[in-house]
């Protein structure tokens, strides 16, 4: 008999993310927010996965108009960088995903390398929709240029010139943030809570979070099937976001629902303190 989304809700399932999302219902899913292991720069147990099964589950499960954010970067090796990536990318277009964004995760204060090439900075962070997106909630912020009045121009594709949205009026306080995201990385900081870093890699809270509020609203459903420390499954539940994770390690499954379960637990005394 085939299982309803509702059995999954706010459970961290361990086991394989493609075999475990065949039992999910067709379009059920608003949003994916995941880092997959890539180019083997970690271990993960030891375990593999297969990628374009999980990218063919996650266009299956995902429902009109909902996302997939996908944060991934590529190795260098023989120094070259892999371009992983990019071929990622393409395949999530090839099945019918649109490539929505391309954005950048940035770092603030990234380990240092000793290498001739600067320093890397930051990985992708490749916005898929399954049409266009149905919920865009932007993060704002404030302008510099309030107030003025908007003197902007724009190229038509003959090179002349055009005058801009809102060409004459004021410039509005906030804007819709930039696409290239920077956050802190690394011990206290990726996380407010010391057991995430049981896990060898994990992205910020505060990531996952600028996601989950931009492309779902309250009571939506938010996928992680490489769940790992359970950070995505924790936002969205402080969120007010019903959660789903997945992971084939038994470890970090526990990992996970201990980080959910403490901070939805402190987040409840906080409320009922403030009431």
């Amino acid at each position: 008999m085939e299982k309803e989304i509702n059995d999954y809700i706010n459970e961290i399932i361990c086991g394989d993310n493609v075999e475990v999302l065949k039992e999910f219902p067709d379009s059920c899913i608003d949003l994916t927010v995941t880092s997959p292991p890539y180019d083997n720069l970690r271990s993960y147990k030891g375990f593999e996965w297969d990628f374009e099964g999980t990218a063919k589950e996650l266009y299956r499960v995902t429902k009109k108009g909902g996302v997939v954010v996908w944060v991934v970067n590529d190795a260098t090796i023989n120094g070259s960088e892999t371009g992983t990536s990019f071929r990622q990318a393409l395949y999530f277009k090839e099945i019918g995903f649109n490539l929505h964004d391309t954005m950048i995760y940035g770092k603030n204060n990234p380990m240092p390398v000793n290498a001739n090439r600067y320093y890397p900075c930051f990985e992708y962070m490749f916005v898929f929709s399954k049409g266009k997106p149905k919920t865009f909630n932007p993060i704002l912020e404030e302008t510099v240029t309030k107030g003025r009045k908007n003197r902007l121009k724009q190229r038509n594709t003959d090179g002349s010139f055009r005058k801009a949205y809102g060409y004459g009026k004021p410039v509005k306080k906030y804007r819709p943030r930039y696409n290239v995201w920077f956050y802190n990385v690394g011990g206290n900081q990726s996380a407010t809570d010391k057991i995430a870093f049981e896990h060898p890699a994990i992205f910020p809270e505060q990531l996952a979070e600028d996601h989950i509020v931009s492309w779902t609203n309250p009571g939506d459903v938010v996928l992680d099937p490489f769940v790992g420390s359970g950070t995505t499954a924790k936002m969205a539940a402080l969120n007010g976001r019903k959660y789903i994770g997945i992971d084939i390690s038994e470890e970090y499954c526990e990992l996970a629902r201990k980080r959910v379960t403490d901070a939805t637990k402190q987040m409840n005394i906080t409320n009922a303190l403030i009431k």
